[in-house]
């Protein structure tokens, strides 16, 4: 039988695989995406800017953490966390990381403007306005993972389709955007967007994965057309 210090140090080693498969930007970068749903390897290099067989490489790392799971379904490979408590964990770094480095704090007052630091938009109150009707919430990520979990109510409008969509929007009723989290820009070039074309817009900083974190409920399933989405909305 393994005496107590080295059991100790025998579960530490074995800790210390997740602490090393994270030691890196992309890995983590990686992790954050496929927070959002399955995807991929073409897809998930896509939306990192990585070349295929690096993000491939980066995956594996993550891989042999146990962090990730693979299925292969003909030439492609889908990639998805291998439990939901890995994207708690993540949620977990990100937060520490926000509260002991000022320097993250710094990034992100830079990617703030004025106006999202006066009115940020709270989730339980967006989701009592969802209910009421009173908001149209506009989910500008791709439609993948529009598909894999999204805020209900949430009208899928990926960024690239949003000026398409535009003459369905209601200019009369405040619009939210959201998109993966905090350090995503989608939902602000979304709101940058719609701002300049008379719409009363916010961003949402939050993401799916802290919506799911917080006990709040996601939608899952097809995706209507937007048009006729924001006219139920």
């Amino acid at each position: 039988m393994m005496s107590s210090p080295h059991l100790k140090k025998a579960v530490y080693q074995q800790l210390a695989r997740i602490g090393k498969a994270v030691a890196s930007p992309p890995r983590l970068e990686l992790l954050d995406l496929l927070c959002q749903g399955p995807r991929t390897v073409e897809a998930i290099a896509r939306e990192a800017g990585l070349a295929v067989a690096n993000c491939s490489q980066h995956l594996r790392v993550l891989h042999r953490a146990r962090l990730v799971e693979a299925e292969k379904e003909g030439l492609y490979v889908t990639y998805r966390l291998a439990d939901v408590a890995v994207c708690e964990f993540f949620l977990s770094l990100r937060a520490l990381g926000e509260r002991r480095l000022a320097e993250i704090e710094l990034l992100l007052n830079q990617f703030r403007d004025h106006r999202e630091l006066l009115e940020p938009v709270e989730m339980k109150g967006l989701l009592r306005r969802i209910r009421r009707g009173e908001v149209t919430v506009l989910d500008v990520r791709p439609a993948e993972e529009y598909l894999a979990g999204h805020i209900p109510g949430a009208v899928s409008v990926p960024l690239k389709d949003l000026k398409l969509h535009l003459p369905g929007l209601r200019r009369s009723q405040d619009v939210v955007a959201y998109c993966r989290g905090p350090y995503c820009v989608l939902a602000k070039e979304a709101v940058r967007l719609l701002r300049a074309r008379g719409f009363d817009a916010r961003r949402m900083a939050w993401g799916v994965p802290d919506w799911r974190a917080q006990g709040f409920p996601l939608a899952k399933g097809s995706k209507p057309s937007p048009r006729e989405s924001v006219r139920r909305a």
